[in-house]
């Protein structure tokens, strides 16, 4: 399918002329300063524009250009640009920036080149301070880019860098400048990366809405005899999460069931507005060791039953399982054990592992299964990025992937794997060395469902797009009678 890029755009442009324009555009508006239009850029990536633009004004204040910068320590630099995604890691790029510009006679350079030189610069940062700085030709391609102009099938890739590519081939120069800041905008209020707003967009009747699933228009219900959406996410603290606006974004998601895995909570320690999100009934098994383990479901639809744990006082102290129980089916929520640094607790998974199948196989006899959570284990080595380094270290051992290719064997039918057998596709990304920007990441959390279940799971994908945590959600589609 052919679009007509400039009439796409035109309608974009006039959907989002009242929406918030992205932060860096903004500052270059109010500045027209390449060396905030440059730190601002480095700020923003994986971070909120309210959080990069009120990080941005602290730094500034303290230190509005080159020199001043120079007289920040490290400490002083990552205290101010706090909360930002990474902020030490780009408190490291900072503090060496003024000595990476003495070579450019302490003046942020205009062409790409040059720039990707720079600490924590790459062609994404450089395309947007060549456009935006110096309306200068470039083309930075943010995940909304590389996002919305696939869904519209206008580029057909798989990266960031290979979109760039393309539309240096593709789209008209006079659009170079400008795309980044009208489709992130656009990607923030209407084709957003969960549940787009596809019934107030102007180019509903137009778009191919490739690989997307619009939201549920607001005040239609549920039709119960088509389809249900689930997603799975380890939030990595429940508490912590709250503050980066869950409880405002989890509807978001127009998911029927969110199952979460390492809340980290007990029920003393939930804010009633994590409790009572509305439309949402939420249900939570904790540990009994405060600030540990812990699953929760939000669900607007009632179950029949509620099941917590699997029956066995060794795991359950640990708050790892919680089941709903459906008319056609059973969802188990899971956080499986880490085996730990030195393998510690490898043989505590396996018991866990084993105990699981059977909790399940059981549950079989009765109705479908669908299990989700955080497996703690990558099954093959598509799902890494670094196998070879990785055979000896917890969830990649020869124990834990023997046990995964049996719980397989026994007809658990890894959903992601019916409709997507690209490489580099993760859930979890190390906090260190800047592994989420560069996907140095494992694939470690799972929708699995019972062999007789497979033909009505419609789609599942991994929902990379989503930040919070150091894991990002995955999401089943899944077809009831």
């Amino acid at each position: 399918m052919t679009i007509d890029i400039d009439l796409f755009l035109a309608a974009v442009a006039t959907a989002v002329r009242d929406k918030q324009v992205p932060v860096v555009d903004l500052i270059a508006v109010q500045t027209r300063d390449p060396f905030k239009v440059l730190v601002a850029t480095i700020l923003s990536a994986r971070t909120k524009d309210e959080t990069t633009a009120k990080a941005s004004a602290r730094l500034f204040k303290v230190a509005p250009d080159v020199a001043s910068l120079a007289a920040l320590s490290e400490e002083k630099i990552a205290h101010l640009i706090y909360p930002v995604g990474f902020y030490n890691t780009k408190a490291k790029h900072l503090v060496k920036l003024p000595e990476s510009l003495k070579i450019f006679a302490n003046k942020v350079p205009d062409t790409i080149q040059e720039l990707i030189t720079l600490p924590g610069v790459g062609r994404k940062t450089a395309n947007l301070v060549v456009g935006v700085a110096f309306q200068k030709p470039a083309i930075c391609v943010d995940t909304h880019v590389h996002r919305i102009l696939n869904i519209w099938q206008y580029v057909e890739t798989d990266s960031p860098l290979k979109t760039e590519m393309a539309l240096r081939q593709s789209l008209p120069a006079k659009h170079w400048i400008g795309v980044n800041s009208l489709l992130v905008a656009f990607g923030q209020s209407i084709c957003r990366p969960v549940s787009p707003h596809c019934d107030i967009c102007p180019l509903e009747k137009k778009c191919p809405q490739k690989g997307i699933r619009p939201r549920k228009i607001p005040g239609v219900k549920m039709d119960k005899n088509s389809t249900l959406k689930f997603v799975s996410w380890n939030v990595n603290g429940i508490r912590a999460i709250e503050k980066k606006g869950f409880v405002t974004t989890l509807p978001d998601f127009d998911a029927d069931v969110i199952c979460l895995q390492e809340t980290k909570a007990q029920p003393d320690q939930l804010s009633e507005e994590l409790k009572n999100i509305a439309g949402y009934t939420s249900y939570w098994h904790s540990a009994e060791r405060k600030g540990y383990s812990g699953v929760a479901f939000y669900s607007r639809i009632e179950p029949s039953a509620v099941h917590y744990g699997l029956g066995d006082a060794e795991f359950d102290c640990e708050g790892r399982v919680l089941t709903l129980e459906f008319d056609t089916f059973y969802l188990i929520n899971i956080y499986f054990p880490n085996s730990g640094e030195n393998l510690t607790r490898l043989d505590y998974k396996l018991r866990f592992n084993a105990r699981l199948t059977a909790f399940a196989k059981e549950l079989e006899t009765k109705k479908a299964v669908i299990l989700c959570g955080d497996f703690n284990v990558a099954h093959k080595e598509i799902d890494l990025k670094n196998p070879k380094n990785n055979v000896k270290n917890a969830g990649f051992t020869p124990e834990e992937r023997a046990w995964m290719d049996g719980f397989v064997a026994a007809g658990y039918v890894d959903t992601f794997r019916i409709f997507n057998q690209e490489p580099e596709q993760y859930t979890w990304w190390s906090y260190r060395f800047s592994a989420r920007a560069k996907n140095i990441g494992w694939r470690i959390d799972y929708f699995c469902v019972s062999e007789g279940a497979k033909t009505k799971v419609k789609s599942a994908a991994i929902l990379q797009d989503v930040l919070g945590s150091d894991h990002c959600p995955v999401e089943l589609l899944y077809r009831i009678d």
